[in-house]
């Protein structure tokens, strides 16, 4: 067991494990600058001083992940034990998030190398900046959970309810499936074209925020969505957590995908005068 303090700077759109139920991603920055990542966190199930937010500091009690052999995976010993401990916010022109974020950790602007990091095992989280943002889409995708993972979870959740001493079970319902898969198409500092899926939850949040919105038109919270995403992201210094998918980190040519963005504000010129 180790005792893990770090900032969360990722938490991506929740899915469905047919032993974990529904799970979230989380990622974050220690204060040297290395990388952690927690799976699995039933986040919708913690207690309400438990659940954090992107940019806090938490702490809490881990394990080796004994399934998941990518080098920054940790499993919570007990998420109910997160401790909150401190937020960073924007103030000063987000100074503390630049200096934890763009300072300690290493920036990457070309992909070969995280490429490369992935199929030796010596990465599967990093920040990335883009040298030209191209484009951010979306294609449709299936619109429901798979229903033998929806029926496993429901099998488990009756198997643990007398054993159980948390009464979760009598109100929660799985947040819906997106139905559209979201990425950003970009080229790097070697001037490789990529399109990379983008997985952060607040991107899949806007999307129904939008919808609901727009009286349930699809195509109005799409163009929303990449108003937000593309067209005023895109105006600031925009950066990407990356990070690798478990299935696919030693398989695929390029695992990697984009869990979080991060639309830090361009720094001011100083004046001469």
């Amino acid at each position: 067991m180790i005792k893990e303090h770090f900032l969360v700077t990722v938490k991506t759109y929740p899915t469905l494990s047919a032993r974990y139920g529904e799970t979230v991603c989380t990622a974050g920055i220690r204060k040297d600058g290395t990388w952690i990542r927690l799976y699995p966190v039933q986040f919708r199930r913690l207690n309400e001083q438990a659940q954090y937010k992107k940019f806090d500091w938490i702490k809490l009690d881990v394990d080796r992940s004994s399934s998941d052999t990518r080098p920054e995976t940790f499993v919570p010993c007990d998420s109910q034990a997160i401790e909150v401990t401190g937020h960073v916010d924007t103030t000063d022109e987000w100074r503390e998030r630049r200096r934890l974020v763009l300072e300690k950790a290493t920036v990457f602007d070309r992909l070969e190398p995280l490429l490369q990091k992935a199929k030796s095992n010596d990465a599967s989280l990093a920040v990335f900046k883009p040298t030209v943002i191209h484009d951010f889409i979306w294609e449709p995708c299936e619109r429901n959970w798979d229903n033998a993972k929806v029926a496993a979870i429901r099998q488990n959740a009756k198997q643990r309810e007398l054993f159980d001493e948390y009464l979760w079970q009598q109100t929660f319902s799985l947040l819906p499936k997106l139905p559209y898969n979201f990425s950003y198409r970009f080229k790097d500092a070697d001037g490789k074209t990529s399109e990379l899926q983008v997985l952060d939850w607040e991107a899949g949040a806007l999307y129904w925020k939008c919808l609901r919105g727009a009286d349930g038109n699809e195509d109005v919270a799409l163009a929303k969505v990449r108003q937000k995403y593309f067209d005023e992201f895109t105006a600031k210094d925009l950066h990407f957590f990356l990070g690798t998918t478990q299935e696919f980190h030693f398989r695929a040519p390029n695992p990697w995908v984009i869990v979080g963005v991060l639309p830090i504000p361009h720094e001011r010129q100083g004046s001469l005068f």
